[in-house]
């Protein structure tokens, strides 16, 4: 079984500030840490922690960002593509960290937009019926409709986590095997048709929905740091789990990623802050309900 993401890679800039700033706002800050993200990067990243074999496809531009994630994601158990670099310029996040553990994004695409059907395809060739294709909102919704398609051609199982939300993604749902969404997304796309849907509550929790159940596992308590890459270790951990026990994601599934999310909110940072795969390992063996 092999996961295939097509998504974004990008260098986050993280701020600690003391409130979300208002329109037309100064503020002061403090550059806190520089990572590797991207919610292409970081769902890759916690999949292959967990040990999955894991596929990124993201573009990278040829600039020193570009060479910098480079260096920094060849530590990660995830085989990256393309291997030469697709932009003038790689993708880059300013966040925003807020003392209360909040957080704002503002990122760029210039990078993934670059990133055409026609280039990621042949990184798809070599998957197999029962393949996962994993995608995010960082694409179009005409990039995202043809790579869905495809896959479903190839009997590949799709994956999407429409984030960040674009009201037209509802278009999509006949594609969707998995949608994992937040209570905002839900609200917007009304998913439907979708064999199994998780919907993420923060802090409450999250819901799952299959043709046979309706579950909630509450969020595992935790003192939150940073909330940065929460959503996206939730949704890496939740398809591992399942994976690796070769289920359909269950409640179980949202435990270890209800654990797994609130390690991630307990440091600061984006994969610095992700569990490692020891912990992931130690995690994931656990089978208590």
């Amino acid at each position: 079984m092999r996961i295939y993401v097509a998504g974004n890679i990008v260098v986050d800039e993280t701020w600690s500030i003391n409130d979300l700033p208002q329109k037309g706002a100064s503020i002061h800050g403090v550059k806190t840490s520089q990572d590797i993200g991207g919610k292409g990067a970081n769902q890759a990243i916690v999949i292959s922690r967990c040990g999955i074999d894991t596929r990124l496809i993201a573009a990278i531009g040829d600039d020193s960002n570009g060479r910098w994630i480079r260096e920094n994601i060849a530590h990660e158990p995830v085989t990256l593509f393309p291997t030469e670099y697709s932009s003038p310029h790689s993708d880059a996040s300013i966040i925003l960290n807020s003392s209360d553990g909040d957080n704002a994004i503002i990122t760029t695409t210039a990078a993934a937009d670059a990133l055409t059907v026609e280039m990621i395809l042949p990184y798809l060739a070599d998957a197999a019926p029962g393949d996962i294709l994993l995608q995010q909102g960082n694409f179009s919704i005409e990039k995202t409709r043809a790579l869905f398609s495809w896959a479903k051609t190839r009997g590949m199982k799709t994956v999407f986590n429409p984030s960040p939300v674009n009201p037209d993604f509802a278009q999509l749902w006949p594609l969707v095997d998995i949608a994992v969404v937040n209570q905002l997304e839900a609200d917007l796309l009304q998913p439907a048709g979708v064999s199994t849907l998780i919907v993420t509550q923060g802090a409450a929790g999250a819901l799952l929905f299959t043709a046979t159940q309706r579950s909630f596992c509450p969020a595992s308590p935790t003192q939150a740091v940073d909330s940065t890459g929460a959503g996206d270790t939730f949704l890496a951990v939740l398809l591992a789990s399942a994976l690796l026990r070769g289920v359909e994601p269950d409640r179980l599934a949202l435990q270890h990623a209800s654990q797994a999310a609130a390690i991630t909110v307990s440091r600061t940072g984006t994969v610095t802050a992700f569990p490692s795969q020891q912990e992931l390992a130690a995690l994931l063996a656990t089978r208590s309900e």
